[in-house]
């Protein structure tokens, strides 16, 4: 029998702890804060230097498609809807975990979050912001993407209510909003934390603004976690929102292979799945890259591959019942797409789709492989390579093969289709390593919380140890 540090006054079997080392307030303060703090490494100037180039790449990917139009994408007719689309819906999915780790898990008490839910959060508002960019470009004319926002344009006209695009941007901007408050919220103690261990007079005010005059008295600690517990409350529809209206964009169509009621679960399973991928893959890239192997324990990256396992069924299932329903439809264009997206000239998309989602996390039924950082890593890239063509295989087939064969086309991008998802990559890498550089990677406040000093019964004087929770 062990103590469990999410709760010291309870005894669990065999339950390993949730931060090892013995870890003290002053420690975790002193650990965490000095990755924000040290000297910056030259792993990452050269880091940031590659993905600040990729980032450069969509720059310039997008000035060339303003400057001359869509027509430098593959798209054509009847394949109106491209790689912009495909990633549009890709990176929103990455956007899942950060706010199911952050704000229902945090209403359902599970405390292992408290190690990854900062730069889950983080990871969020990154992949949101490079979503975010698809739709805007890809409307054509790119300097009236403000159409998009419900503001009248200069016709005194208001946007068209009833377009999917309209409604994307109230669903991912509501949830970027949403997601950046509790973020931000999250950050506040930490952030006063770094303040108070400031030395330069410059980095001590601009911590200190916004950190907004925290100071860990009881009247405050009682005012954050009741804003922090409201937000949670307020995200959590959101999980099952936004990509539910995403996937209305496909479902409202009269087209062959989206007009489907099994979209909206179907899409946020798909959603929360490849986000836990990419938690696992840049959890994991953290853990060895600052060293926080008391901090992610493999049994945070275990409880993440057991719901990638889960998430990964629910998507199977969604796979399988989509041929069910299309046989029993009677349909007969419903039952050509689906055998044309298993058989048809994309059919090699479709089979790395199943294999990467289906196959592959069945290896997390071995507790052998779902501890092994190795093949965790590994896995969880493929998991996002099959996620990605996922919708690839929604958005492409569908499009390329529709009622008329005499219209039908392949698909194929060109160079500035594929420059600018590499540029998304690198828009949300740099992003991210900015991040680690300037803002504690982990919750400090939150891991604080689940030591066993933070118990009530505990005797001991941590409490008043430097940089201690107040």
């Amino acid at each position: 029998m062990s103590s469990n540090g999410s709760d010291p006054g309870r005894l669990y079997i065999d339950e390993p702890p949730l931060i090892a080392g013995n870890q003290t307030f002053a420690s975790v303060t002193d650990k965490i804060s000095r990755i924000a703090e040290r000297k910056v490494s030259k792993f990452w100037y050269l880091a940031i230097t590659i993905t600040s180039a990729m980032t450069g790449l969509l720059l310039v990917s997008i000035g060339y498609l303003v400057w001359e139009g869509i027509g430098i994408w593959g798209v054509m007719i009847p394949v109106g809807w491209g790689w912009a689309i495909v990633n549009f819906v890709f990176w929103v999915g990455i956007g899942h975990a950060g706010t199911l780790i952050s704000a229902i898990l945090h209403l359902l008490r599970q405390h292992w979050r408290t190690s990854i839910n900062r730069f889950a959060e983080a990871m969020t508002l990154f992949a949101v912001v490079c979503a975010l960019i698809f739709p805007g470009v890809h409307v054509g004319r790119v300097w009236v993407a403000y159409w998009l926002a419900p503001v009248p344009n200069q016709m005194g006209l208001w946007p068209n209510f009833r377009s999917p695009l309209l409604w994307d941007f109230f669903a991912v901007g509501t949830y970027f909003t949403a997601s950046l408050l509790f973020w931000y919220t999250g950050l506040i103690p930490d952030l006063a934390t770094l303040r108070d261990r400031a030395v330069g007079r410059i980095r001590k005010i601009i911590l200190g603004i916004f950190a907004l005059g925290w100071r860990g008295g009881n009247r405050q600690w009682k005012h954050y976690e009741l804003a922090y517990l409201i937000l949670a409350g307020i995200s959590t529809p959101l999980v099952l929102s936004v990509h539910s209206v995403v996937s209305t964009d496909f479902a409202i169509s009269i087209l062959p292979g989206w007009h489907s009621t099994i979209f909206p679960p179907y899409f946020v399973a798909g959603a929360i799945f490849s986000g836990f991928a990419m938690v696992v893959t840049l959890g994991i890239i953290a853990r060895q890259s600052f060293h926080l192997e008391d901090y992610i324990t493999i049994n945070h990256l275990e409880k993440m591959a057991k719901i990638m396992m889960v998430t990964g069924m629910m998507v199977g299932y969604a796979y399988m019942i989509e041929f069910f329903m299309a046989w029993y439809s009677g349909n007969e264009y419903e039952a050509f797409t689906y055998l044309n997206r298993a058989f048809g000239p994309y059919a090699w998309a479709y089979w790395i789709m199943f294999t990467c989602n289906v196959i592959v996390p069945q290896i997390y039924w071995i507790k052998k492989y779902r501890t092994s950082l190795p093949i965790l890593f590994v896995t969880s890239i493929l998991i996002n390579v099959g996620m990605w063509f996922e919708r690839f295989v929604i958005v492409i087939s569908s499009l390329a093969n529709d009622f008329m064969p005499s219209s039908w086309g392949y698909y194929r991008p060109t160079f500035w289709d594929i420059s600018t998802f590499i540029g998304s990559f690198g828009l949300f890498l740099t992003l991210f390593l900015l991040f680690a550089r300037y803002v504690p990677i982990i919750a400090m406040s939150e891991v604080k919380g689940i030591l066993p000093a933070a118990g009530i019964h505990h005797h001991g004087d941590d409490l008043s140890a430097p940089g201690g929770k107040k």
